[in-house]
């Protein structure tokens, strides 16, 4: 295999998920990028163990953070919404309480990506991702469209074992290191 992609000769490694919603507008029928974070997912094979909607209020995420973080059948946590920079959106601060360890490129690559479709409007994004107990915590926008564009771009490739140079999952068994 010649530069980055997915080397077929290395097995597949599910990873657990859990999905979490962040809105004040949204439940399970209109929640629409959390069930296509869930349904992209599970398509590439992971397994979703949770999906869950809290509304725009940062200690009850971070109190759902904890929780999913403590428990050692979650490998992912995949949030949609509260990622602006509007009085309420709290996702950032919330992971931020949790967080061990920032992952800037995430949030980087991610308004990269954003910028094709949206232009400028990309700066106004907070995407970011994080390790927490050796979880992985993924934070993107609430619309669909860039929900769609952080799992095709970017997490769909990073949370396959067999990406090459290297992947999130090969990373996950040593995230807890000392």
């Amino acid at each position: 295999m010649k530069g980055p992609g997915i080397d077929e000769s290395i097995a597949f490694v599910p990873v657990c998920v859990a999905v979490l919603t962040v809105s004040d507008s949204r439940d399970d029928e209109t929640d629409h990028s959390g069930r296509l974070l869930a349904e992209r997912a599970r398509d590439a094979g992971h397994l979703v163990v949770a999906k869950l909607i809290l509304k725009d209020d940062r200690e009850l995420i971070e109190a759902q953070l904890r929780a999913w973080i403590a428990n050692p059948g979650i490998d992912v946590v995949l949030i949609t919404g509260g990622t602006g920079i509007t009085g309420r959106d709290v996702t950032p601060e919330a992971v931020f309480a949790v967080a061990e360890k920032e992952i800037p490129g995430f949030g980087e690559h991610f308004r990269f990506i954003s910028h094709k479709s949206i232009g400028l409007a990309a700066i106004q994004s907070r995407a970011l991702a994080a390790v927490a107990n050796a979880t992985l915590i993924f934070a993107l926008p609430g619309s669909t469209g860039a929900c769609r564009d952080g799992w095709d771009e970017i997490l769909k490739l990073q949370l396959d074992s067999r990406y090459r140079p290297c992947n999130f999952v090969e990373l996950l068994p040593r995230l807890n290191e000392r």
